[in-house]
């Protein structure tokens, strides 16, 4: 029925035929699991899905690094400029910010669903990060009269 490739010699003895048939299966075998691989539709899309994730993940690590970089540069620069009471006011208003932030974080844990709270660190150390440069912000405003310096 079929005929062996012309590049190949053809087999001479039994053993050489045994072994022929033996690695055609083998090759068989492993085209039929590469073609089965290649049609599971549904492995294939959570394979993707989970790279998504990972990539997504990654990202958010980065922007959050980020975003903690530049608040820290942006309170640097606006304790630099503000005169002793009003850092004495910001202490207080950071730490109430804080008592703030920690009852946002229970809240949050209470009432966030499970795959939204996993990855909270990062949200609450940023919006903790722009709360605390905002009332920095707004009192310094205040105090030059409503004009930032």
């Amino acid at each position: 029925m079929t005929q062996p490739p012309h590049d190949e010699p053809t087999a001479a003895t039994p053993e050489e035929l045994r072994e022929q048939v033996e690695q055609t299966r083998h090759e068989l075998g492993d085209t039929v699991e590469a073609l089965a691989d290649k049609s599971d539709v549904k492995a294939r899309s959570q394979e993707k899905a989970a790279q998504a994730k990972e990539q997504a993940s990654a990202k958010a690590t980065e922007l959050t690094g980020q975003v903690k970089a530049k608040a820290a540069e942006a309170a640097y620069l606006v304790q630099e400029k503000l005169p002793d009471p009003v850092k004495d006011k910001a202490a207080a208003a950071a730490e109430q910010a804080r008592v703030k932030a920690g009852q946002a974080q229970q809240m949050w844990h209470d009432r966030a669903p499970e795959p939204v709270r996993n990855n909270r660190t990062p949200l609450i150390a940023a919006g903790a990060t722009l709360a605390v440069t905002f009332l920095l912000l707004r009192r310094k405003k205040r105090k030059s009269g409503g004009v930032l310096a």
